[in-house]
C-alpha cells in the first residue's frame, strides 16, 4: 500500500487530486474494529495493524510522549524540563510530556527515535502516518517556538515520506499554511474544528484533504450539534462524529456517525 501512497501523495501536490480517497472516515484509536460501511480512510495507533484494503492512517505522537513510555525519553534527556529541572507535562494529559524540540541536536535525536515507529508503521503496511501535538510549543510556558515544532515537523515527515507515507498534519491551525509549506504535510487531522470554528484554517490549505473529527461534548459545549455542523459549508468533506475516548462498538460510551 505504500507505493500506492507515494502515488496518490504525488497527485495530491501536482495534479490538485486528492490524497485521500473518496468515502467515509473512522477514527479508532482507542482500539480496532471492523470499519463501518462506506469508511475508506481509518486511522488506528501505531501498535495497531492498518485495516484490511482500506486507506490506513498511523498515529504517532510526535511532539508529546505517549501515556506510560516517558523513562526512555527522560533517560535520553529529550524531555522538556522547566525551571526546576522536572519535566513539562501537558495540563489536559498530565501523562503525556512535552518532547524538547529546542535545538537541533534534540530535534535530531528526536526524529531518530520516531523514525524507528515511522518504519514500523511502513512495515506494517500503514498508507500515512498523523502526527500529533504539532501545538506543543503554546503549553511550554514559551521554552519551545512554533519554530522549534516546525523545524522537527521538516524531518519526521521527511522520514515517513522516505518510507513512502503520506503525512498528516494535526491540528494547530493557527500554523497550518508553514506546516504545508516548510514541513511538506499532504494532509490534515482536526479535532473539533466545527465546534471552535476553525475549518476553513485548514481546507483553505489542504482543499478536501481534511480529516475532521467531533466530539459531542465539545459540540455542545459551542452551542450546536452534529446534525446542525452537517449542513454548515465550512466544515471538511470527510467530517465524523466519535465519542472522546474512542472506545470500540459494543462499550457503553462507543459514538460514530458521519454526515
Amino acid at each position: 500500500m505504500a507505493g500506492l501512497s507515494l502515488l496518490l501523495a504525488g497527485c495530491g501536490v501536482l495534479g490538485g487530486e486528492d490524497v485521500l480517497p473518496e468515502g467515509g472516515i473512522d477514527y479508532q484509536l482507542g482500539g480496532a474494529y471492523p470499519p463501518p460501511d462506506g469508511v475508506t480512510t481509518v486511522v488506528r495507533d501505531s501498535t495497531a495493524e492498518p485495516a484490511p484494503g482500506i486507506y490506513s492512517v498511523c498515529y504517532v505522537n510526535g511532539f508529546q510522549t505517549q501515556p506510560g513510555a516517558s523513562e526512555s525519553w527522560l533517560d535520553a534527556d529529550l524531555v522538556l524540563l522547566d525551571e526546576d529541572g522536572e519535566p513539562v507535562a501537558d495540563p489536559g494529559w498530565p501523562d503525556e510530556m512535552l518532547l524538547d524540540t529546542s535545538t537541533d541536536t534534540k530535534r535530531g535525536r528526536i526524529a531518530q527515535v520516531l523514525g524507528e515507529t515511522i518504519d514500523r508503521c511502513s512495515e506494517a503496511g500503514f498508507d500515512a502516518v498523523e502526527f500529533d501535538n504539532l501545538d506543543s510549543y503554546l503549553r511550554s510556558g514559551d521554552a519551545l517556538t512554533v519554530d522549534d515544532n516546525l523545524a522537527l515537523a521538516e524531518e519526521i515527515v521527511a522520514l515517513a515520506h522516505e518510507d513512502g507515507l503520506d503525512t498528516g498534519q494535526k491540528n494547530a491551525a493557527e500554523v497550518a499554511q508553514r506546516a504545508r509549506d516548510e514541513a511538506g504535510f499532504d494532509f490534515a487531522v482536526t479535532e473539533s474544528c466545527a465546534a471552535w470554528a476553525e475549518c476553513p484554517a485548514y481546507t483553505e490549505v489542504y482543499g478536501s484533504d481534511v480529516i475532521a473529527v467531533e466530539y459531542p461534548g465539545d459540540l455542545d459545549d459551542a452551542g450546536t450539534n452534529f446534525d446542525v455542523e452537517c449542513e454548515n459549508p465550512d466544515v471538511p468533506s470527510r467530517f465524523v462524529l466519535r465519542d472522546l475516548d474512542l472506545v470500540e462498538p459494543g462499550h457503553p460510551g462507543y459514538v460514530y456517525a458521519e454526515c
